[in-house]
């Protein structure tokens, strides 16, 4: 539901206007830059931003409505999680053509139709990745390649219990549970 009166009118008092900007630190996956930023009202704040090309994620749905996901240890939390294949870009990549490449090395599966689930801002608060969700359907199986360093599990279960596990908290990753909640809602689960 969209909100009632002109949003246009009302962003003005929202809008910041970037007056400088410094990268402090620049990597292989994403740069760090601190913006100074005029807000409305005239005064001067920072803000802290993860620069990141982005990434993308994909449902890989067989006729029997069961997916396949993989277990992968994530550094930062210090435990294995429950995701869907994803990667992420390269610079000016296509998201699509990512999602179908992470989708073949990851599972080892190639799909006959990848439709668009649409976007997600991961973290809007501090960082610029964009994750495309894609659907992916008519699967055929072959021989996965990981990347290098990258060790992961396949795991196949029927739609159903994914939704059921991110009820339960065992599935937590954003991307993961954004892509599994709207693909439950297109095949009406």
């Amino acid at each position: 539901m969209k909100p009632k009166g002109n949003i246009e009118a009302r962003d003005e008092q929202l809008i910041e206007k970037t007056v400088g900007r410094e990268v402090v630190f620049e990597g292989k996956v994403f740069s760090v830059e601190v913006k100074k930023v005029e807000l409305y009202d005239g005064s001067i704040s920072n803000r802290e931003v993860v620069l990141h090309h982005g990434g993308a994620t994909i449902v890989a749905l067989d006729e029997d409505k069961n997916i396949f996901m993989v277990r992968q240890f994530r550094s930062p939390y210090e435990k294995v999680l429950f995701e869907l294949p994803a990667g992420k870009l390269e610079k000016d990549e296509d998201p699509k053509e990512c999602a179908i490449r992470e989708l073949k090395e990851e599972t080892g599966m190639v799909a006959e139709s990848v439709e668009s689930l649409g976007e997600m801002y991961a973290t809007p608060g501090y960082c610029s990745e964009i994750i495309h969700l894609y659907l992916a359907t008519g699967l055929s199986k072959g021989e996965g390649n990981p990347d290098d360093g990258e060790f992961l599990q396949v795991i196949k279960i029927p739609l159903s219990e994914a939704i059921d596990m991110i009820e339960r908290n065992e599935i937590s990753d954003a991307k993961t549970m954004v892509a599994l909640l709207k693909t439950a809602r297109k095949v009406g689960i």
